[in-house]
C-alpha cells in the first residue's frame, strides 16, 4: 500500500513539474485549468454512445432538421474563422511553415493564434454533436470505431496542446483541419436539407481524399520538424506523428469499403446483369 502511495504522489510531483512549465497565457482561460473537466466531458460523451443507442431502440427517431441546419452552418462560421485568424495572425508575425517555435508573449498577433487554437480546441467539444445527432436520428450505422475515436481523441488531445504549445508549429495543423472543416461541414449541411439536395453532393469522395492528403502533410509536417531539430517540444511531434498513423489507417480502411470495395462490387453487380436499387449508393460515414 505505501509503495501506490509513493508513486501516486511521485505522478503528482511529475504533473505539478509539467504545470510549471504550461503556458501562463492561458491558464485562466476557460476549461484550461484542469485537466479533470476535458476528462469528465469525453467520458461522458463516450457513456452517452455506449446507453443511449439503447434508449432510443425502443423510440422514434428525432428528426432534428432545423437543428442540424443550425449547427451545420455554426461549425462552418466558426472553423472559417478559426483558420482565417491563424492565417492572418501567422502572415504578419512571418510565421514559418518548415519550423516555427511557440513565442509566449503577449504580442497581439501571438495572443490572436493562442486565441484561435483554443477555439479549435473548444470546437472539438462541439463537435461531439454530430454523434449526438446521429444516435438521436437512430443513425446507428453512421457511429462507427473510426467516428467515436476521433472525437474521443481530439478534444482531450488538443486541451494538451493549448496548455502548453498554443502557438509556433501546433498553428499549421490546426489551420489546415480547420479549412477543411469548412469543407466537411459545408457538405453535411448541404446533406442535411433532405433527398433533393444529393444531386449535389457528388464531390464526397473527393471530399474524403482531402481528409486522406491532410493527414499525410500533417505527419510530413511532423517527421521534418523532428529530422531539421526544430525548436518545438519533441514530444508534442512524436504524440501528433502516432496520432496521426492511426487516423490515417482508419481512414484508409473507410475509403477502401466506401469507395474501393464498394465500386468492383458494383462493377460485378453489372457484369452479372443484375443491378440492385443499392448500386450507386456508397454507405453515408460522416467523419472527421
Amino acid at each position: 500500500m505505501e509503495l501506490v502511495t509513493d508513486k501516486i504522489k511521485e505522478a503528482q510531483q511529475l504533473y505539478q513539474k509539467a504545470l510549471d512549465l504550461a503556458d501562463k497565457r492561458v491558464e485562466n482561460w476557460f476549461l484550461m485549468d484542469s485537466f479533470i473537466p476535458t476528462l469528465a466531458i469525453t467520458a461522458f460523451y463516450l457513456l452517452f454512445v455506449y446507453v443511449v443507442p439503447k434508449i432510443m431502440a425502443k423510440r422514434e427517431a428525432i428528426e432534428c432538421k432545423t437543428g442540424l441546419m443550425i449547427y451545420n452552418f455554426g461549425l462552418i462560421l466558426l472553423n472559417l474563422h478559426i483558420c482565417t485568424e491563424l492565417f492572418t495572425a501567422s502572415y504578419k508575425l512571418g510565421y514559418s511553415y518548415l519550423c516555427q517555435p511557440v513565442s509566449y508573449t503577449y504580442d497581439h498577433n501571438e495572443m490572436r493564434i493562442a486565441k484561435a487554437l483554443w477555439w479549435f480546441y473548444f470546437s472539438k467539444v462541439l463537435e461531439m454533436l454530430d454523434t449526438v445527432f446521429f444516435i438521436l436520428r437512430k443513425k446507428n450505422n453512421q457511429v462507427s470505431f473510426l467516428h467515436v475515436y476521433h472525437h474521443a481523441t481530439m478534444f482531450p488531445i488538443w486541451w494538451i496542446g493549448i496548455k502548453w504549445v498554443a502557438g509556433g508549429q501546433s498553428f499549421f495543423g490546426a489551420m489546415m483541419n480547420s479549412f477543411i472543416h469548412v469543407l466537411m461541414y459545408t457538405y453535411y449541411g448541404v446533406s442535411a436539407l433532405g433527398p433533393q439536395f444529393q444531386k449535389y453532393l457528388w464531390w464526397k469522395r473527393y471530399l474524403t481524399k482531402i481528409q486522406l492528403t491532410q493527414f499525410c502533410i500533417g505527419i510530413t509536417h511532423a517527421v521534418q520538424s523532428l529530422v531539421f531539430d526544430c525548436e518545438f517540444p519533441a514530444w508534442m511531434h512524436w504524440a501528433l506523428i502516432f496520432y496521426g498513423f492511426t487516423i490515417l489507417a482508419l481512414f484508409l480502411n473507410f475509403y477502401y469499403h466506401s469507395y474501393v470495395k464498394a465500386q468492383k462490387k458494383k462493377t460485378g453487380k453489372v457484369q452479372n446483369g443484375s443491378v440492385s436499387e443499392a448500386n450507386g449508393h456508397v454507405p453515408s460515414k460522416k467523419t472527421q
